[in-house]
Formats: structure tokens, sequence, C-alpha cells
């Protein structure tokens, strides 16, 4: 057991003088804060993006910044609330939020939809991190015979 302790701790110091990284660090060395990059303004203009594939869950086409979401409230059901969408002219939630597991309607927001932003984005005019070669079913299918992804 000493041995294995030893053995790590040599091996630790000698990472250390090396100066190795963690490749999802950069050349930040682990011991050290890293520099977070600029955080792009999110956008705010309130438009319906058309959605790329069936079942994909809207962008969220204003800014949350500040918006409370935790346990205790939900900032976007004040506004996104079936109750709530004549008040504030929001688009409601799915029916489908109000869905346990097994397909039971709920009086509420289900606990595994609530909290919005596992499946829902802000959207921010940047540059893609990686290269995108995305092509919706409906151009997929209009592909003629014999061109790469064509369905014929």
């Amino acid at each position: 057991m000493l041995l294995v302790a030893f053995s790590a701790l040599l091996f630790a110091s000698a990472a250390h003088s090396q100066g190795l990284v963690d490749s999802m660090r950069g050349p930040t060395p682990i011991p050290e804060q890293t520099k977070p990059p600029p955080i792009f303004p999110t956008e705010n203009k309130d438009v319906r993006r058309t959605r790329n594939f069936a079942m994909q869950p809207p962008t969220i086409p204003h800014t949350i910044e500040g918006y409370q979401v935790d346990k205790e409230f939900n900032r976007c059901m004040f506004c996104h609330a079936r109750t709530r969408t004549q008040e504030t002219g929001a688009i409601p939630v799915s029916i489908t939020h109000y869905q346990d597991r097994n397909g039971n309607m709920l009086a509420d927001v289900s606990p595994r939809r609530y909290f919005c932003t596992q499946c829902h984005v802000a959207q921010a005019d940047a540059k893609p991190l990686v290269g995108n070669n995305f092509v919706d079913v409906e151009q997929l299918l209009k592909r003629k015979p014999g061109v790469l992804g064509s369905t014929k």
C-alpha cells in the first residue's frame, strides 16, 4: 500500500515538473486557473426559428440572463405557463410538459420537464466551434439517387 502511494506521488511530481497539461484546458497547467472565453451576447429577437427535425425543442428567442430557474421558482413559467399565456402573449409550453413518464396528465409541469434549459437554448451570433454538414430529412429525401446521403 505504501509502495502504491509513493509511486503515485512520484508520478504526480514528475508530471508537474514536465509541465503536463490537460487537453481540455489548453496550455494552462492543471493547478492554475484558466481564463474563460468571452461570452457572446444572446439574441433578443423574439423570432421563432424553424426546427430541423421532428420533436426538436424550440430555441429560446429572447435573453434569459438573470432568470431564476431552480426548485423554488421557474421564471420561464411566469410567462409560458398555460394559465398565463393569454395575459403575457407568450407561447404556452407543450402539453407534453404536463405528462409524467407514463403519459399520465399532471396538474402542473412535470418535474422532469421543469428545468427548461436542459432542452431549450438561447441563441448567440457566434462562430461555430466545429463544422456542421447536417441535412434536414426533407432535403435528404429530395436528393437524386447516387448523391452522398441519398435515401434512394
